[in-house]
């Protein structure tokens, strides 16, 4: 290696549907900071790349919604990005697709070695996890790797890897096994299976060799000249299926720490701390005579469960989610009901996440919203219009600089301003304080579509 750090590839483009209600298409499971996290999971792993190498070698691929989630959220680490560094894909194309594209624009600096890691993982002893990785590097020339993890029960909801040959600090892959039943899991643990962690390390050029010989179609489309037209060639396809099953280069090295995807809320359960009834309580809420359950709650709400068990309970302010902890693997279902009815509460939160700050929907009817509005210190909204609404905005904290039609004001606390449908104005916070605007939107369409942006500090275009 002759001292070089390694390159990191962060996925993080998921939606994270069987946790839903907490994870939402356009704020998922990976960028929640739930109770009692000071920092989200997306942020965990970007600091677990840290201890391998330094920010500019960390590579995050995601897509259009996620891309200023990402920035953001490395700037709260006290870190930058530069925008080459975080890939947006222009539609999901699963895992295979994604890592390409990251090895693609790493290649253009030259041959290196990568390492591979989802951004929804919850690991707890990093200092063995980064000592395993940095061994591996030996065996990321000839093989690509994989990290498998030593089981602790039967689980339905990994793949699995059979090992082989023992090779150095890991073992070559005999076959990797699609999601067992459960009688099926308890065999594997029996003949001494690993979970499949979807966490890799390897060489660039050994890696597009394979994908070139093993899926010529996903190689010949990322010759195309754009992405979009890229990504319109190659077939949706994930790397286990499309590469680590057929390749003889592949290796797994056992990884024997606390590890878990969260992907759904039995994860959830396992790895947080429960009571000595086996409750595990995530809020001001009430259990009597009640074992096995997960329950989670707004804030200033308090939930009561009495004489129940092996359920989970979600409340949000605008859906709960009531289900057996055995069927947790089919909130998924919820969410593809929801997509299908077309309602919002499948993709979005009442509070919605922006570059300059956040909004939260307190109330709406048929000709009216009201929202929470905060921005960031030293940030500001488009220079926009609406076509169908007026807004009126009442400052309830820090100072707001108003421009409509070209003329600036300054508002403060306590204070408030009208902009008429059709006149163009922006919001901004000129202060070092997080300023908080109450808006009251009035019209006949009132939808996040209806905006014709002029100017951008983020480079966007009409809606979101």
């Amino acid at each position: 290696m002759g001292g070089r750090k390694v390159k990191a590839i962060i996925l993080a483009g998921g939606t994270g549907t069987r946790l839903w209600p907490l994870s939402r298409t356009h704020y998922p499971k990976q960028f929640l900071k739930l109770k009692g996290m000071n920092q989200s999971i997306f942020q965990m792993t970007y600091k677990r790349c840290l201890r391998l190498t330094d920010p500019g070698h960390i590579y995050i691929v995601t897509n259009n919604n996620y891309k200023f989630l990402v920035a953001g959220q490395i700037e709260e680490l006290g870190h930058k990005v530069n925008e080459g560094q975080i890939l947006t894909e222009p539609m999901g194309r699963n895992t295979l697709p994604a890592i390409y594209y990251g090895v693609k624009e790493i290649q253009k600096k030259g041959e290196d070695i990568v390492l591979v890691l989802p951004s929804d993982h919850f690991i707890k002893d990093e200092q063995r996890f980064v000592k395993t990785v940095k061994k591996g590097e030996s065996l990321a020339g000839e093989y690509i790797l994989t990290f498998g993890i030593y089981p602790t029960k039967p689980h339905t909801g990994y793949g699995y890897i059979k090992p082989k040959d023992p090779i150095g600090i890991g073992y070559q892959v005999d076959e990797f096994k699609e999601k067992p039943d459960s009688k099926t899991a308890l065999a594997y643990l029996d003949m001494g299976y690993l979970w499949n962690s979807g966490m890799f390390m390897f060489n660039t050029d050994l890696f597009c060799r394979e994908v070139k010989e093993h899926l010529p179609v996903v190689h010949e489309a990322f010759q195309a000249r754009g992405l979009q037209e890229i990504y319109e060639q190659t077939p949706s396809i994930s790397i286990d299926y499309g590469l680590m099953e057929k390749s003889k280069r592949v290796a797994v090295i056992p990884l024997d720490i606390p590890w878990s995807d969260l992907g759904s809320f039995d994860a959830f359960y396992d790895e947080f701390k429960c009571d000595e009834y086996g409750n595990l309580n995530l809020g001001d809420n009430i259990l009597i005579d009640s074992s096995n359950n997960l329950l989670y709650s707004d804030k200033d709400k308090a939930v009561a469960l009495v004489g129940v068990q092996d359920l989970i309970v979600v409340d949000e302010k605008d859906a709960l989610l009531i289900c057996r902890r055995n069927a947790s693997q089919r909130v998924k279902e919820v969410v593809d009901r929801l997509k299908d009815a077309r309602d919002p509460r499948a993709d979005f939160h009442l509070t919605t996440y922006r570059p300059w700050g956040s909004y939260t929907i307190l109330e709406e009817g048929l000709f009216y919203k009201i929202k929470r509005i905060t921005v960031l210190p030293g940030k500001k909204l488009s220079y926009q219009l609406h076509h169908h609404r007026s807004e009126h905005w009442v400052v309830v904290k820090g100072t707001a600089k108003v421009t409509v039609e070209g003329v600036e004001a300054f508002v403060r606390s306590g204070e408030s301003t009208f902009v008429q449908t059709g006149f163009k104005h922006r919001l901004e916070n000129p202060g070092r304080v997080l300023l908080e605007v109450i808006e009251v939107q009035l019209g006949e369409y009132l939808a996040e579509d209806d905006i014709v942006r002029f100017d951008d500090d983020f480079g966007r275009g009409g809606f979101p």
